[in-house]
């Protein structure tokens, strides 16, 4: 590329990054800050979410698609109760194939909320001037038929002798003229020989009258061709009377108060500005200019990451700001493995512009297969994880997206720029030294693979010792894990935690457990592994009321999972990582030609996931929803450290024909020591102001994070790399062999 054009590129870039943070935390003129224009979750918003089951009786004959079409019905007629509400961004989703998830931003009173999508709907119909002629109870059946002069389908209707009576009624005034429409109704397109159908004040259609009908049955026609299939069922599902298609109970429900949530938002917003200074500042200090360069395309990819997902219409939930913080440290990581790579070809010799290139021409297939071995991970995380651990993989899913970008593109784009600079193409802004030496973290040379049975050892320890707790005590299952109710409530004292205990003994409450909590004590956090539904949680405080002088405006957060839902997530959780064990292997055997490293790296993902498991028996800590996210996380974190070390291992094994792979492992080992301990830091400098400043939903997301990144970079280096080392073995047989014919 031509170098000026090279400096005019840079410049607009650098001015882009400058303007675009400015309108992001400020907006300019009608353009609105980007805080504005985010759509964020329940637990940041407030808000109040149900997970609805249908009935295991009504769905046990049923086959797939009369299933699939029964829960779409049944969306339909809660998304109309919803819309009826008149709630703001209100959503109404499928969740797996027999669960709906209803969300409502905004909604304060959970117990009004959840009666209202859960009550019988008002079925009604009127003429054309708004009189209504007959209500749901005169409605006795509707359904689906061929219509056989259209084409496509046609609704059906059944009334009571009562009904047929007053739709006769109904129908002659229409079709005689007798009726004048409504202005607004007739602005709306409505005939005034139209009978509408309404559902809660709704209108769900619409219908001409030709003729009186004087039956017990009638039928509704589209003279465009019939109409298609699922908008009839959809239609005479809403007419049954308004009636669900299928029964619903609750499983999951929470509240949330937007309190709680702009706290945890705005203390989030600070952490992560802390911790990007942070790793700001420790790129400049280890690589001098190409650091600045580095800051400045991390700028740029943290805008990216945000106004993607602006773009993208995603929901920015706190288990996701702790995905974009994540993100932050793989982003870092693809610049330490160019920089790495630059100052080595530096140290060997060659020109700042050929080790540049060169640079970047090994880094580049590096960067490459870490990360997708990672995005693979997302990739299934969000296919199987629960709501709130969607949001923290699509946020990841982005953030890798965008590191290749601006790693590949961005950052090649600077350094190219000060590889060309007279003034700074120097080896003291490469972070080398003025003997020729790169500037590193660890300047001894290990012999990992020799002392390999020491951290075999070490883990199998630790594993064992973690198995004895998980036996002798069991893990500590959160309530999503084993089904239970958690209500936090402002109770604007401190209190009595066993008095608190002897006001609720009615309930006979299993495993009650009551904290203090908020910033003076003058908050309880109750956890029970009895389901309380919101009735139920609604009765408790009322009970809490009478002692206390609370009410249900005191209630800050509450959330209930049956029990089905535990051991749903617990399968989840093996699923998810068996999938992505499976999909990383077959991807790494493709890319290595291999069996040996992609066999080594999936015993790592196992001992990484081991290691972790042993952490929360050994320590007692909750094991809950985000507990799935922290392993999917470790298993792709651990893979991507691998691959590095992996990619070096081939590399070397292409020059260094004639050593023995102990040789070769060590050299990569300690090649790639360097970007290994760089990116641990650098991901843990992000990570470690959220676990200190925020909120426990989303410290709950931090510490298997932490946890893995540990453990992750420690099995790529002492277990993964030394059991290559023993699947290997045979080639240096082969080449000793090979060695002694020749001699003879």
């Amino acid at each position: 590329m031509n170098n000026n054009l090279r400096k005019v590129l840079v410049g607009l870039i650098i001015i882009a990054v400058i303007f675009g943070w400015y309108v992001s935390i400020f907006g300019m003129g009608s353009f609105n800050s980007i805080k504005d224009l985010m759509k964020f979750g329940l637990d940041i918003n407030g808000g109040v979410y149900v997970v609805l089951e249908a009935d295991s009786e009504d769905i046990a004959d049923m086959s797939d698609e009369e299933l699939k079409q029964v829960m779409d019905q049944t969306r339909a007629v809660l998304d109309n109760r919803v819309n009826a509400m008149g709630i703001s961004e209100a959503t109404v989703s499928l969740e797996g194939d027999h669960r709906l998830r209803v969300e409502m931003p905004g909604v304060e009173d959970a117990q009004e909320a959840i009666e209202q999508i859960g009550r019988t709907a008002q079925l009604s119909f009127a003429l054309a001037d708004g009189t209504i002629v007959l209500t749901g109870e005169d409605v006795k059946d509707a359904g689906v038929d061929t219509d056989t002069t259209n084409g496509g389908y046609k609704i059906t209707l059944e009334f009571t002798m009562d009904g047929s009576n007053k739709f006769e009624e109904a129908t002659r005034m229409a079709s005689t003229g007798q009726v004048h429409a409504d202005h607004q109704l007739e602005e709306m397109g409505i005939a005034s020989n139209s009978i509408m159908i309404m559902l809660d004040d709704e209108i769900i259609t619409a219908p001409v009258v030709e003729e009186t009908i004087n039956s017990t049955t009638c039928e509704i026609t589209s003279a465009g061709g019939g109409y298609a299939k699922e908008e009839a069922s959809t239609t005479a599902a809403l007419i049954r009377g308004g009636a669900l298609p299928i029964s619903l109970h609750e499983i999951t429900s929470s509240v949330q108060t937007a309190t709680i949530g702009e706290n945890a938002l705005d203390k989030s917003i600070v952490a992560g500005a802390i911790g990007l200074g942070l790793v700001f500042l420790l790129m400049i200090i280890m690589y001098n200019v190409l650091g600045i360069f580095a800051d400045l395309a991390l700028a740029l990819y943290v805008l990216l990451v945000l106004w993607s997902m602006v773009g993208l219409g995603s929901v920015l939930t706190l288990p996701g700001i702790a995905g974009i913080i994540l993100s932050i440290g793989m982003a870092v990581d693809a610049n330490v493995i160019i920089f790495a790579r630059i100052k080595e070809e530096v140290s060997y010799g060659k020109s700042i512009r050929v080790a540049v290139d060169q640079g970047f021409r090994h880094a580049l297939t590096t960067v490459l297969d870490a990360q997708i071995t990672t995005l693979i991970a997302c990739v299934i995380l969000y296919e199987i994880g629960s709501t709130s651990v969607k949001g923290f993989a699509l946020t990841l899913m982005i953030g890798i997206v965008v590191s290749i970008f601006t790693a590949v593109v961005i950052t090649q784009l600077f350094v190219g720029l000060l590889a060309s600079s007279p003034r700074f193409a120097k080896n003291t802004f490469f972070g080398i030294k003025p003997d020729g030496t790169p500037k590193k973290l660890l300047k001894k040379e290990f012999k990992f693979i020799e002392n390999r049975k020491i951290f075999y050892m070490i883990s199998v320890a630790v594993i064992v010792v973690g198995l004895v707790f998980s036996v002798a005590r069991g893990f500590n299952y959160g309530i999503d894990f084993t089904g239970g109710t958690m209500m936090q409530i402002h109770m604007g004292k401190t209190v009595e935690t066993e008095e608190v205990k002897d006001v609720l003994k009615d309930y006979e409450l299993e495993d009650l457990s009551i904290v203090l909590a908020g910033d003076n004590n003058d908050e309880i956090i109750i956890k029970t592994t009895t389901a309380l539904n919101n009735d139920a949680r609604h009765e408790l405080i009322h009970t809490l009321g009478e002692k206390y002088g609370i009410s249900d405006d005191s209630v800050l957060a509450s959330e209930e999972f049956g029990p089905t839902v535990g051991n749903e997530l617990k399968t989840n959780a093996v699923k998810s990582v068996l999938f992505a064990a499976v999909g990383m292997l077959i991807y790494i055997i493709f890319r290595f030609k291999s069996w040996k490293y992609g066999a080594a790296s999936i015993v790592g993902v196992a001992h990484d996931v081991l290691f972790v498991l042993a952490f929360y028996a050994i320590f007692n800590v909750t094991i809950n929803n985000p507990f799935i996210a922290g392993i999917l996380t470790v298993v792709g974190y651990s893979i991507n450290d691998t691959i590095v070390i992996f990619d070096r291992v081939r590399e070397n094994k292409r020059i260094y024909k004639k050593e023995n792979n102990l040789t070769v492992l060590n050299r990569s080992i300690n090649q790639t020591l360097d970007r290994s301990v760089m990116t641990s830091l650098t991901t843990l400098i992000c990570m470690v102001p959220l676990f200190f400043m925020v909120s426990t939903s989303i410290r709950e997301f931090v510490i298997p994070l932490m946890v893995g990144v540990l453990v992750g970079t420690y099995s790529s280096i002492f277990v993964c790399s030394p059991l290559y080392y023993e699947m290997a073995k045979s080639e240096d047989e082969s080449k000793y062999l090979t060695a002694q014919k020749k001699k003879k």
